[in-house]
């Protein structure tokens, strides 16, 4: 096991802070839903940006104008402390 991967008991606290974040076997995930698709593409522009500063990559599903995100970080095999990070970076920026 790696020792940056959180366990069960850890991803639950963290899991707690955040608003939307489901927990998906080794993977968190959020719908996000925008009014229509050049505003979700301008969203997930920044989080390209903001995910490319931290050198960590969520994976990106868009269907028109709603957009799901899933975080792990997948050469510990599960979530750390980064994809958290990141998932609240991430909510930041929808909030603007």
């Amino acid at each position: 096991m790696s020792k940056l991967r959180l366990k069960l008991n850890q991803v639950k606290a963290q899991l707690a802070r955040l608003e939307g974040w489901k927990l998906i076997r080794k993977q968190i995930s959020k719908l996000y839903v925008f009014e229509d698709f050049t505003q979700a593409i301008r969203f997930i522009n920044q989080v390209a940006r903001l995910a490319d500063s931290m050198n960590h990559h969520p994976d990106i599903d868009i269907r028109y104008n709603k957009v799901r995100l899933t975080l792990t970080t997948h050469d510990e095999g599960g979530l750390t402390f980064r994809d958290f990070k990141l998932a609240k970076r991430i909510d930041a920026i929808k909030r603007r």
